[in-house]
């Protein structure tokens, strides 16, 4: 996917997670079981608001969060809009600093912020109590990725500590995660978790569409979604890491 796919995705899924929030602010949002709908709201403005604030001044914005007023949905509107302009401003190819070790530009957050609407809005629908609409497959199979590579493998190299107690139990699984138009190999440790494109043989093969198995990583669905043969420890072990990595 190119930026200007990631910036027509951000845009839809914007508006998408806008609309239905606005009726459900004072709404329990079932996969982030300790927010309200409000709560989302000012978490997603608040996000679009430290990426603005970080390519803007080259740093992360200190002190930090600013206040948000008493409006989420205010709030909401006017990061977007910050946001947004804030891409329009630069080229994608400009550094930008983040948390990732590279690449470090404003590409890379037009397609985190991509992907953290896209899962932010399903969390709205939830909260809505509307079934969420499907992920666009080409979106969702970066998103496994990114996730996949992004937070899982990269966490577990760059921050060890932070996984070492849910290591422990990990013995070198390996997890095949098939969409039908991709494939994800995953091995659990020892040490690290390492990830790869690749349709090789493993423990446990996980089955779904790109949408399905992407909400399913993100823990926004259950394993009712996938579809799953072989070894369901392995599949335990990589959910659990997948709730820590993602934190």
């Amino acid at each position: 996917m190119d930026e200007k796919r990631f910036l027509t995705c951000l845009d839809a899924d914007y508006r998408r997670l806008r609309e239905v929030v606005a009726g459900a602010l004072g709404e329990t949002v079932p996969s982030c079981p300790d927010w309200t709908g409000a709560d989302l709201t000012n978490h997603v403005a608040t996000v679009y608001l430290h990426k603005t604030e970080t390519i803007r001044r080259g740093e992360d914005p200190k002190p930090w969060p600013p206040d948000l007023g008493a409006d989420p949905l205010a709030a909401l509107d006017r990061a977007y809009g910050e946001l947004t302009a804030e891409f329009a401003a630069h080229d994608p190819a400009e550094p930008a600093v983040s948390w990732y070790r590279s690449p470090q530009t404003v590409g890379w957050w037009i397609r985190r912020m991509a992907q953290e609407t896209a899962i932010h809005r399903v969390d709205a629908e939830l909260a809505a109590g509307v079934e969420p609409l499907p992920i666009p497959a080409d979106l969702a199979a970066d998103g496994i990725d990114e996730v996949l590579v992004c937070f899982l493998a990269y966490e577990t190299t760059e921050y060890p500590d932070d996984l070492r107690e849910y290591m422990a139990g990990c013995d070198g699984d390996t997890v095949r995660l098939d969409t039908g138009s991709d494939s994800w190999l995953v091995q659990l440790g020892p040490d690290v978790v390492t990830v790869e494109r690749a349709s090789a043989d493993a423990d446990v093969v996980l089955r779904g569409s790109e949408d399905a198995m992407l909400r399913w990583l993100w823990r926004r669905a259950g394993n009712d979604a996938i579809e799953i043969d072989g070894n369901r420890a392995a599949v335990g072990k990589l959910h659990r890491l997948m709730e820590v990595s993602t934190q």
